[in-house]
């Protein structure tokens, strides 16, 4: 059996995902962190960006978070964002939108939200 970290993903608002992982990649305010198995213990900011999860089974889960703190020992990692939407629940069509409005109002936060959204949906970290 593979190494593996258990995941555990949560809003302010629901839990979002859980299960275990070979590989998490996050955006911090010290930059990208890639996590697996065996890492030292951390304890970092979230900036928004897309957080990607390698599952056990092979496949990929992205979410787009936006704010938040990632935490990681004894190989259990948590992510605790302030908002957190995984990618198949993104409406894409809306957050185009969304991204255009905060382009013309000149609100960089909105758009950046928008931006994330988008990544995610995309699988670009």
């Amino acid at each position: 059996m593979a190494a593996e970290l258990h995941v555990e993903m949560v809003a302010a608002d629901r839990s979002v995902w859980s299960g275990t992982a070979t590989l998490v990649i996050a955006r911090t305010t010290s930059g990208d962190i890639g996590v697996m198995p065996g890492h030292q213990p951390l304890l970092g900011v979230l900036e928004s960006g897309p957080v990607t999860i390698r599952t056990s089974e092979g496949g990929t889960v992205v979410a787009a978070v936006h704010g938040g703190f990632i935490s990681f020992a004894d190989d259990k990692l948590s992510v605790l964002a302030e908002i957190a939407e995984l990618s198949d629940e993104i409406d894409v069509k809306r957050a185009e939108r969304a991204l255009e409005r905060a382009k013309s109002a000149a609100d960089a936060a909105a758009e950046r939200r928008a931006d994330v959204r988008l990544r995610a949906v995309a699988g670009v970290h």
